[in-house]
């Protein structure tokens, strides 16, 4: 069964969709982590968060691309390859377990990528060949589709650590990159499964959404690259040890 909403269930949301926005992402794996921690349904966690990974992510993309950080060139290679792939991992479902520890996996190893700066990073960054942005895009867009989460976090570690952009560029990307994955893959799981939410959904998007639009707006104006960069890596960790550990 379901946790029964409380403000403090609610918490939690407001919480991680702030701190995530701030470094361009919508939260995804966060909501994942703390609604296995309270015991949501299983059948509802991947939807709610896909859910809430298109609201957050649809005012974090609206944010950073009016203070003009967004690179087109830069996001449609990526987003090509990942769409139709998002839509198929959207319809597959994993085993609970595999799905958690796949995740947390992933998002250990993206945070320790976020860590490292490779020598490089101090010069002007470069885009990658569209070939090479496309094949990243479609192995990020069937992990995002099987796991719930709009690939964000997978995508803005990569662009650092390779220096493909700056740090709220990378933000921007990755922002509408979660937009468009979580309504694919959404599409897609609800094509293959029974849509089950859990009871007051609409409080849950609510907070998500108040937290994502301050959080987007720290995150566009006023922190440090290298904030963003450390609180992006610090989300990653923390998120992959519960998933993997607990």
């Amino acid at each position: 069964m379901d946790t029964p909403l409380t403000l403090l269930t609610c918490l939690p949301f407001l919480a991680i969709a702030l701190l995530y926005a701030c470094a361009g992402q919508a939260g995804a794996s966060g909501y994942i982590a703390v609604m296995a921690l309270l015991g949501y349904a299983p059948e509802s966690i991947k939807p709610t968060a896909l859910i809430l990974n298109t609201l957050v992510s649809l005012v974090v993309s609206w944010r950073f691309v009016k203070d003009k950080h967004f690179d087109w060139h830069l996001f449609w290679p990526f987003a090509l390859g990942a769409l139709p792939l998002a839509l198929l991992g959207g319809y597959l479902t994993l085993p609970q377990q595999w799905f958690e520890y796949l995740l947390g996996v992933l998002l250990l190893i993206a945070g320790g990528l976020s860590f490292l700066r490779k020598p490089a990073a101090e010069t002007q960054p470069q885009a990658p060949r569209r070939s090479v942005a496309c094949a990243w895009g479609a192995l990020i867009g069937l992990v995002s589709g099987l796991t719930g989460v709009g690939g964000g976090v997978l995508i803005t570690p990569l662009l650092l650590f390779f220096n493909w952009s700056g740090v709220r560029t990378a933000a921007s990307v990755s922002a509408l990159f979660i937009l468009l994955n979580s309504v694919v893959a959404l599409i897609g799981h609800w094509s293959a499964t029974s849509f089950y939410l859990p009871e007051g959904i609409g409080a849950l998007a609510v907070m998500a959404v108040a937290g994502g639009l301050l959080g987007a707006r720290l995150g566009s104006r006023v922190l440090a690259h290298e904030t963003i960069r450390t609180l992006l890596s610090v989300l990653l960790i923390l998120a992959g040890i519960r998933l993997v550990a607990f």
